[in-house]
């Protein structure tokens, strides 16, 4: 029995503590998906049922777990060599998702690209954003002894910054300020000068104003056209008097409901009314059955991973490597912030998903892969300074 559990523990390689939470919070999972999934059975009843979705969610973690595990015998040096390949292909990719953009529901959906022969839909911004993360720590390494600015930069870092971001904005714009957030601390975080960063978000900021602003002036009310909905809800964020939107006075609810220890496992009432329970609002059922302790819990254990990455980030004698595991690893801590943050009211509601907790597909993916690349590079801590590094990275 011994023999076998070391074969297996033989074959997960790198950070033993960030493998250890990874599995925690995907464990964990089950339990406020499988009672949030109550709302989807009563949304959309038979023939699905909670044991359905489950099996789904199951099956999702599963794919995200071979995803991981795979990744990491992935060696770095091919992530540095395929970032620069991979901006164009994600590109075409959000093109194409953007002229198949559909209405669903009256809402707009084109955010997912379709394939039709097998069937299955995926969310390109999120595949897209990783792909960016890792162009810039590639090029930051670049030109670690070089003066950068911007106009040194403008087209090698600049543009595919913008053109990745413009891309994913008008459908999912939530997404794209966090990808852009994200970018901008890497770069910060990477060297880049403090000025230059200053001027890519003026940039960034004046981009989507004109954007926004145009759409106002000369576009017509359609639904599809997301930008009335982001207006909508920063305006009711805003505006304390006004009426608060249906999903966060259910989300509050379910807080104050849970208080200190919670209501108890599955035993949430608010799941039954709050949409995108078993996703976006998770973290809301999280504290009513588990009370305010369980949500500290949950976030201090996402704190947990913030600081092995840290650690693996500063321990590896590799500039690129270190870059790449910020990069990767900084916007999963960002994203499940944002989410808690819409949950307890900071933020106004974005449709950001709580990593490895949240129901889900491609973004359950992206974060598995992105850790898969962490524990790539993660392995390598102990070794001599490896091919980039050598190669200065030329």
């Amino acid at each position: 029995m011994n023999m076998k559990k070391i074969d297996i523990f033989r074959y997960l390689k790198g950070d033993k503590y960030l493998w250890a939470f990874i599995t925690l919070l995907a464990l964990f999972s089950f339990l406020p998906v499988y009672s949030a999934s109550t709302n989807l059975v009563a949304i959309y009843g038979e023939p699905n049922t909670v044991f359905g979705y489950l099996f789904k969610h199951a099956l999702f973690l599963l794919v995200g777990f071979c995803i991981l595990f795979f990744t990491q015998f992935i060696d770095y040096k091919y992530f540095y060599r395929m970032s620069i390949l991979s901006i164009p292909i994600v590109s075409i990719l959000l093109i194409f998702t953007i002229i198949q953009g559909k209405e669903l529901d009256g809402v707009n959906a084109s955010r997912w690209l379709h394939i039709p022969i097998i069937n299955i839909s995926f969310q390109t911004s999120s595949i897209a954003g990783l792909v960016l993360f890792i162009y810039c720590a590639r090029y930051l390494a670049q030109k670690k002894k070089e003066r950068m600015n911007l106009i040194h930069s403008f087209f090698p870092l600049i543009c595919p910054i913008f053109l990745i971001i413009g891309l994913i904005f008008p459908a999912n714009g939530s997404t794209a300020i966090l990808v852009f957030i994200s970018v901008l601390i890497i770069l910060f975080i990477g060297g880049y000068p403090f000025t230059g960063v200053i001027g890519i978000l003026l940039m960034g900021i004046i981009a989507a104003g004109i954007y926004i602003y145009s759409v106002i002036k000369w576009g017509d009310k359609n639904p599809m056209n997301r930008v009335y909905t982001w207006k909508n809800r920063i305006e009711n964020f805003l505006d304390h008097d006004s009426e608060e939107s249906y999903q966060m006075k259910q989300s509050k609810t379910a807080i104050v409901l849970g208080k200190k220890f919670g209501r108890g496992p599955g035993k949430s009432v608010l799941k039954a009314f709050l949409p995108q329970s078993s996703s976006d609002f998770i973290y809301a059922i999280i504290i009513e059955e588990y009370g305010s302790i369980g949500g500290i819990l949950l976030l201090f254990i996402y704190i947990l991973i913030l600081l092995r990455i840290m650690v693996i980030s500063t321990k590896i004698q590799n500039y690129f490597c270190s870059l790449l595991v910020l990069s990767v690893g900084f916007p999963i801590i960002n994203q499940a912030l944002i989410n808690m943050g819409i949950a307890v009211g900071l933020f106004p509601v974005t449709g950001q998903t709580l990593p490895l907790i949240s129901a889900g597909g491609t973004s359950m993916w992206v974060t598995f892969f992105s850790f898969g690349i962490i524990l790539s590079v993660s392995r390598i801590i102990d070794d001599t300074p490896c091919y980039m590094e050598k190669r200065n990275f030329s």
